[in-house]
C-alpha cells in the first residue's frame, strides 16, 4: 500500500490504473478506523479493482464548540489496518492540499433543504462542510464507486443528492452499520463514553428498534412514536436532540400510507454525540444499497 499526501502523485497513479482499464473505489474517512470502516473497505473491493481510502479530519464540518482539536488521529495504526486490508492507496492530505486558499476562502458546495434538517438543524453548516470536502475528494480521485456508511443516513442521502444534481459519474454504495453485540453502532467517538455511559448507550438502538416494531404492527401515529422515543432516551440519561420518522429517499415527513420508512435519532451522552437509524421496509421486498 502506498501512502500519498499530495494530489499530483495521486492523480499520476490513478491515471495509470485507468489506462490499464482498472476501476477505482474511494472510501472517504476521517481516520481513527474501526471495524465498521474496514467493512466499507471490503465492500469497495467487491465493486472495484483498486481501492483508495482517504483520511482527512475536515475542519469545515466541525462547529466552533465541537471536538476538532481532540478528534483522534492515530495515523500509523490506520495505515497498518488499511495495509492489511489490501488497500492500494491511503490518501492523507493536509489542509493546504485540500483547501489551497484556506478554509475561510474555500469554494463551498451546499445541498439546500436536506442539509438544514435533523442533524443539520443542530449542527449548522456541518453538511456544507461535508459536501465541500467530499466534492473535492471526488474531483481529485474521480472514482467509479464511492462507499459511505449507513450509520450517518442523512449524510448518505445528501451525498447521493449531490452526485445526482452535479451529474457525477460515481456509483454511491451504502455499507450497513456495524454494531457491538449489544447493538451500539461503532463510532470513533464511542471512546468518549465512561463505563456507565457505555452501559446506557445501547438504549438508542433499542428505542429505534421498539419504534420499528410499532410501525410494523401498523401504528402510524408518528408524533406519538417520536415522542415515546425521545422520552425513552431522556429516561436513560441522554440529552435527546431528535427522534424522527422520515421517508428514506428524501427525508421528508411520511404519510399514513408510506411503506418505506427510516427512523433516525441523535442524542448526547456525556461528551459523546451518538447517531443511529434503522430502515423499515415492507416484508418480502428489498432495497438496493447502491445507486
Amino acid at each position: 500500500m502506498k501512502t500519498v499526501r499530495d494530489i499530483k502523485t495521486l492523480r499520476e497513479m490513478t491515471r495509470s490504473w485507468r489506462q490499464d482499464g482498472e476501476t477505482i473505489a474511494l472510501v472517504p474517512t476521517m481516520g481513527s478506523l474501526h471495524q465498521g470502516h474496514m467493512r466499507l473497505v471490503q465492500l469497495a473491493s467487491e465493486f472495484a479493482e483498486r481501492v483508495i481510502t482517504s483520511i482527512y479530519v475536515n475542519p469545515a464540518q466541525f462547529g466552533p464548540s465541537e471536538d476538532f482539536e481532540a478528534y483522534p488521529r492515530p495515523l500509523d495504526t490506520d495505515r497498518r489496518r488499511l495495509s492489511r486490508a489490501g488497500v492500494d492507496i491511503m490518501f492523507a492530505p493536509d489542509s493546504e492540499e485540500i483547501y489551497p486558499f484556506g478554509e475561510l476562502q474555500m469554494t463551498r458546495v451546499s445541498v439546500p433543504g436536506l442539509s438544514t434538517i435533523l442533524c443539520g438543524d443542530r449542527r449548522p453548516g456541518h453538511f456544507d462542510g461535508v459536501t465541500s470536502v467530499v466534492s473535492r475528494l471526488f474531483n481529485i480521485v474521480q472514482p467509479d464507486v464511492a462507499v459511505f456508511g449507513q450509520k450517518d443516513y442523512q449524510q448518505l442521502v445528501i451525498i447521493r443528492r449531490m452526485v445526482e444534481d452535479l451529474h457525477l459519474p460515481i456509483r454511491i454504495l451504502a455499507g450497513q452499520t456495524h454494531r457491538e453485540d449489544d447493538g451500539l453502532a461503532l463510532s470513533s467517538r464511542n471512546r468518549y463514553l465512561t463505563d456507565a455511559q457505555r452501559a446506557a448507550a445501547p438504549t438508542l438502538y433499542r428505542a429505534i428498534g421498539h419504534c420499528r416494531k410499532q410501525l410494523l404492527a401498523g401504528d402510524r401515529n408518528y408524533a406519538h412514536l417520536e415522542q415515546a422515543g425521545m422520552d425513552a432516551l431522556q429516561a436513560a440519561g441522554f440529552v435527546a436532540e431528535y427522534f424522527s420518522i422520515r421517508k428514506p429517499g428524501d427525508l421528508s415527513p411520511p404519510t399514513p400510507d408510506s411503506e418505506y420508512l427510516v427512523i433516525l435519532a441523535a442524542a448526547r451522552l456525556g461528551e459523546a454525540r451518538l447517531i443511529d437509524n434503522v430502515l423499515m421496509e415492507p416484508a418480502n421486498r428489498a432495497r438496493s444499497t447502491g445507486t
